[in-house]
């Protein structure tokens, strides 16, 4: 095993120094995109493609607003065995004749963009256009969570799932069976599948109610490893007794494997390689399901910002070779569900969750932000009379009826505390405002030529994000 891991790593040292050979000429960004809880990853892949190859709404991507990118164009994708990211039919869903949201995708993709560049100051004035590719790897954001759990020894994360459980409604099937179970009884398949059945069924029911806490991830998205023994535990308490054959002790068991046999080779193979990185978070759903979700949305930022830190002996440090993600961007989306006064809110609580999360995980290293986007601008705003006050509200078509609609989703605070601080301490729900989402669907939109879909600051996520590289 150790052999293998030294022959698997001077492999991909080789093929980095020949990437980074060949980069000198045309150098590669491979830009890793992920979304918590259904945060809009595919539509935002979709339209910063878009927007790279018809640039007239990226004025704040100073390569684009300068003229320095000459061009834009697909080519095929450097990886053979893993799918490419369907642009041409999720860009037909969001602006053809019948916009509609495209489907999710539920496996990582790629798509290659390449562009052309010229260079600026006294290089540009003596060389020409070079190409830059933009690899885009897309990933369920399940996955990315589940780089937290490397870290953690079975029984560390039985206590913390449990405790996290047993405040949400959600989870009583699931512990009324715990209840019924002798946890240091010799194992039985049966019994092992009912636990992992009705544990996966408390991870979807509270992933659809906006938390994004749902770990291990590979639950909600099992693919070919469904009904396998890799995913066919859950957390348990710790018993007194663990005989050699007890239930615990064969989940403990099967929870290592599935770090070893599921983690570990995706970011070994896939991770490893991402030089920026984008985290699609849907704040305002997670505050509109309360302070719990906010609560988790808080502790999920919090994992992944580990997941990054420099400077410790880890696994993930010794797959890198030194190889860091340079940027990670957090974008809170469907900004277009506010209107523009309550944007600045909106990005002071991102601002505010990241900064939590960069404390709790004794962060330091990589470049981070948090924005509010809306890398597909399903709305417009306006202004209403409600009962003697004037409202700022947003109109669009509501998604399923087709009809439209006036949306107020309620103020949000103008101190970020307001929201953290109860959602830090436990709380149920809010104690002095509700929050209001609505699902939109995709606008009718006529494209001038030159023109991408219309958004909300993706010029700017796209200028954190690879705006140095392409000056």
């Amino acid at each position: 095993m150790i052999i293998n891991d030294i022959v698997d790593g001077v492999t991909r040292t080789i093929e980095d120094a020949t990437s980074s050979v060949t980069g000198v000429f045309e150098p590669t960004i491979r830009l890793g995109v992920t979304g918590l809880s259904r945060a809009g990853k595919t539509v935002f892949i979709t339209s910063l493609i878009a927007n790279l190859m018809d640039r007239g709404r990226m004025p704040q991507l100073r390569a684009a607003a300068h003229g320095g990118i000459k061009s834009a164009y697909l080519r095929p994708q450097p990886d053979d065995t893993i799918a490419r990211f369907d642009y041409e039919t999720h860009l037909a869903a969001m602006i053809g004749p019948e916009p509609h949201w495209p489907e999710s995708t539920r496996t990582i993709s790629e798509l290659r963009l390449s562009l052309k560049v010229q260079p600026g100051g006294l290089i540009g004035t003596f060389s020409g256009p070079r190409t830059v590719h933009l690899d885009i790897v897309d990933y369920p954001g399940e996955w990315l969570l589940d780089l937290g759990l490397i870290d953690k020894s079975f029984a560390d994360w039985s206590e913390e799932s449990l405790s996290r459980a047993k405040t949400r409604d959600a989870s009583g099937n699931y512990l009324k069976l715990l209840e019924k179970t002798d946890t240091s009884a010799k194992l039985h398949e049966p019994t092992a599948q009912e636990l992992a059945a009705t544990y996966t069924d408390y991870l979807h029911t509270i992933r659809e109610a906006g938390f994004s806490d749902a770990t291990p991830g590979r639950f909600l998205l099992p693919g070919d490893l469904e009904g396998s023994p890799v995913l066919t535990f859950a957390p348990l308490p710790r018993p007194d007794s663990q005989p050699r054959n007890a239930l615990y002790r064969e989940f403990e068991r099967r929870y290592e494997a599935y770090k070893s046999k599921v983690i570990k080779p995706f970011f070994r193979d896939h991770f490893s390689r991402i030089d920026r990185q984008v985290v699609l978070v849907d704040a305002l759903g997670a505050i509109h399901a309360g302070p719990q979700a906010l609560d988790a949305l808080r502790q999920s930022m919090a994992d992944i910002l580990s997941a990054f830190r420099p400077g410790r002996s880890s696994w993930l440090g010794s797959i890198l070779f030194g190889k860091k993600v340079e940027k990670i961007l957090f974008a809170a989306t469907k900004s277009d569900h506010l209107h523009h006064v309550q944007h600045g809110r909106l990005i002071a609580i991102m601002e505010a969750l990241l900064r939590e999360a960069k404390d709790r995980a004794d962060f330091a290293g990589a470049q981070t932000s948090a924005m509010a986007i809306a890398a597909l601008r399903a709305t417009v705003e306006q202004q209403m009379d409600h009962d003697g006050e004037t409202l700022d509200v947003v109109r669009g078509t509501l998604l399923g009826s087709g009809k439209q609609a006036a949306f107020y989703p309620g103020e949000l605070p103008s101190d970020p505390a307001k929201l953290i601080g109860p959602a830090r301490d436990g709380e149920k729900k809010w104690l002095d405002a509700d929050y209001s989402v609505m699902a939109f669907a995709p606008a009718e939109i006529d494209l001038a030529p030159g023109e991408g879909p219309p958004h909300i600051r993706l010029d700017k996520a796209a200028e954190f994000l690879i705006g140095d590289r392409l000056s």
